[in-house]
């Protein structure tokens, strides 16, 4: 009588998520005879890679291979793919022999060899426990289910074990099924011989953004700029020496699509500083960035690789005192006295500049964070600023909030509020602004938002305005260093009975 082998599975943790780490052998079996399977082992290394990465979360991934084929119908396993693969997107054709070759069926096999699987395929099996103090049970496994481990033992008692309380579990043998990697695998039929075949396939766990340093000239007038795609990969798969494009732009994808993605895993920091140029070049609606050289692009790893520098690009920073209620709409008049009482006091610092190629900056800037920094009086740059930009074209201006300024106040309060009829309202403000800077006089926008009703005059005013739009205006004041600018203005609402 043969005596049974056992695969052994040491537990770590308080779940039993481990994957097999040893295999004391496996149960003799008959493979079936069709369709015959190309051993893993003789898979082989890619001829190529081409991946083309969206920065919404989705990479098109198209691998080129050779393998040496059956003639006939046979099995084909290919392993080497993202454990984020949309499997309805993947598409597999031969280079060699397209006309010879047929797909008669494609699966994605994603059951994989863990503790938990184990317990579900040995239902009503007999199984070994061993706990963290030494103890060994044997039994027929009953449950493996809600943190517990349930075994009727030969004597017909029944012992519960807590899974937080198991050190090894030995099963009878790898139940068919169960694999180490997530899978492609295909029906064939085939001429055979070797061949070249290419898979295409979406795969999530892919993203790139773009970072940007800013570097301000001391006077603000002007600016350095350099640009960083940063690759970030936690698709469950590496991908070594690969042709990289990277598309920027809005690309719609149908939600029940990105849903099918695997949620992705933590990225580890890494850098690798650019060689080559990255070529940048229009596609359809989109812009796209092909980095002129081979790039491996490691699991659960971050790349950053330079594709845009510009020098001496004209800018300038400007003050707002944004002290007014937002606008969302006129949906009906407002009489509340008090409404839209803010309280602020802060005066914002913005970045304003603009892009291409008559302000030093010959190219588009795809959407990311940027951080800006100036020198101090000892050369060494200082952080001051940190935002985002949205996808921005070519001659586009460009404004970024950095922060508040520690010298400048702002006050605004309603100093006159008077129905002049049951359908007319005048209403004054005050708003003050006071430079604290010992020697720099500055300039200071003051938009105004006209929230009451879309029926609106300005009756009177202290300073010029600008009408930005239907329901809202702006002032420019200069404050001298050490003065307050007092600013007064008032408006007139009118609607229909």
């Amino acid at each position: 009588m043969k005596t049974a082998k056992w695969i052994s599975v040491l537990v770590t943790g308080l779940m039993l998520t481990g994957m097999v780490v040893g295999v004391a052998g496996a149960q003799d079996a008959t493979p079936t005879p069709t369709p015959a399977t190309l051993p893993a082992t003789a898979l082989p290394q890619s001829d190529g890679v081409n991946l083309t990465i969206y920065n919404q979360g989705t990479a098109l991934v198209q691998d080129r291979r050779t393998f040496t084929l059956k003639s006939g119908v046979s099995t084909l396993d290919f392993t080497d793919v993202a454990a984020s693969i949309d499997s309805t997107s993947v598409s597999f054709k031969s280079l060699t022999d397209p006309a010879g070759t047929s797909v008669l069926e494609q699966n994605y096999v994603f059951d994989l060899v863990g503790s938990g699987a184990l317990l579900e395929r040995y239902l009503d099996q007999q199984i070994e426990i061993v706990t963290n103090d030494g103890t060994k049970f044997s039994g027929q496994l009953l449950s493996g289910r809600n943190g517990e481990i349930i075994l009727k033992q030969a004597d017909g008692q029944v012992t519960v074990v807590s899974q937080s309380n198991v050190r090894d579990l030995r099963f009878p043998a790898l139940p068919d099924g169960l694999i180490t990697r997530p899978t492609l695998r295909w029906m064939l039929d085939s001429k055979g011989g070797p061949q070249q075949v290419e898979l295409t396939y979406l795969t999530g766990g892919i993203n790139w953004t773009a970072d940007y340093t800013f570097l301000l000239a001391n006077d603000n007038t002007a600016l350095d700029l350099n640009g960083w795609v940063t690759l970030t990969n936690s698709s469950g798969a590496a991908f070594k020496d690969a042709k990289v494009k990277l598309v920027a732009g809005d690309v719609n994808r149908l939600p029940n699509q990105q849903a099918q993605f695997a949620s992705g895993m933590v990225a580890n920091e890494a850098t690798d500083a650019a060689v080559e140029k990255v070529q940048q070049r229009d596609f359809n609606e989109y812009k796209l960035y092909e980095i002129n050289r081979p790039v491996t692009v490691g699991d659960n790893e971050t790349k950053q690789v330079e594709f845009v520098n510009g020098t001496n690009i004209p800018a300038h920073t400007f003050f707002v005192y944004d002290g007014s209620y937002p606008f969302y709409g006129y949906s009906s008049p407002i009489t509340d006295q008090y409404y839209g009482q803010m309280g602020i006091t802060d005066v914002q610092n913005w970045l304003e500049f603009k892009t291409g190629k008559d302000n030093n900056l010959d190219a588009a800037l795809p959407a990311g964070r940027v951080r800006v920094y100036q020198k101090d009086v000892d050369g060494s740059a200082l952080l001051i600023g940190e935002n985002t930009i949205d996808h921005t074209p070519k001659g586009e201006q460009i404004r970024l909030f950095l922060g508040n300024a520690f010298d400048l106040v702002g006050e605004r309060k309603q100093t006159d509020f008077k129905f002049i009829s049951s359908n007319v309202i005048e209403e004054t403000f005050e708003i003050r602004l006071r430079n604290r800077k010992e020697n720099q006089a500055v300039e200071i926008r003051v938009p105004e938002r006209l929230y009451r009703w879309s029926n609106w005059e300005i009756l009177n005013s202290s300073d010029p305005f600008t009408k930005l739009n239907s329901s809202s205006i702006e002032f420019r004041l200069t404050v001298q260093p050490g003065e307050e600018k007092v600013l007064t203005y008032t408006v007139r609402y009118t609607w229909p009975f």
